[in-house]
């Protein structure tokens, strides 16, 4: 790839976003970051990689938003976030990496508010992947062998809720709102190597 791009994708679970984002990434010979975030930002916090996945894109129940960003804004570095709550430090460390990264290189990066830490990002491409719910439960069904469909359905709707309230949380957008995104799209109007190759598109046609 020769110029520099971003591309961030939220996705609700089942909609095959994580999947994209990978497709996505190889089609266009860059780097995916989706659960790969945990050992970059842990290498950088040096806080125990296992803690990044146990509360992966999980809302707390304090002043979130607020407080994250008044300590980004003063320039602490993980050394000087030692004493704040557990989710603060994961986002901020998370934060750091996203940024970092985003500056170095194209790439893909799924999920973990990714859109809006790099918002100012001239080169970034935000997208949101979606899909019907009767799509989204046989895929979940297939991938985790799970054998009924309201289980299916249960899942899906805990997990978009927990992420709808990570995002907005921690951002001042809301999860999933079209206007948060550069576009949104239905994985089920093309299939996910439909949709990927939309995304190419775009990228491609960026000026």
């Amino acid at each position: 790839m020769e110029k520099h791009v971003v591309i961030t994708i939220g996705r609700q679970l089942g909609s095959g976003g994580r999947e994209i984002g990978y497709l996505v990434a190889e089609k266009l010979g860059i780097k995916c970051y989706d659960k790969e975030l945990f050992s970059e930002a842990a290498k950088r916090s040096g806080m125990c990689e296992k803690i990044f996945e146990a509360h992966d894109e999980k809302p707390t129940r304090s002043f979130l938003y607020s407080l994250a960003m008044d300590t980004h804004v003063m320039g602490y570095m993980p050394s000087g976030y030692v004493d704040m709550p557990i989710g603060h430090k994961l986002f901020l460390a998370q934060f750091e990496t996203i940024k970092n990264i985003a500056d170095k290189e194209s790439c893909v990066i799924v999920g973990r508010c990714a859109d809006y830490v790099l918002e100012n990002n001239p080169d970034l491409i935000s997208v949101f992947v979606h899909g019907n719910m009767g799509t989204r439960i046989k895929r979940i069904m297939e991938k985790r062998d799970i054998t009924k469909e309201s289980d299916a359905r249960d899942l899906i709707q805990k997990t978009d809720k927990q992420r709808a309230s990570y995002y907005n949380s921690y951002s001042d957008k809301k999860w999933g709102d079209a206007k948060t995104y550069n576009f949104s799209i239905d994985s089920g109007l093309l299939g996910i190597d439909g949709t990927a190759d939309l995304i190419v598109d775009i990228v491609r046609k960026k000026k």
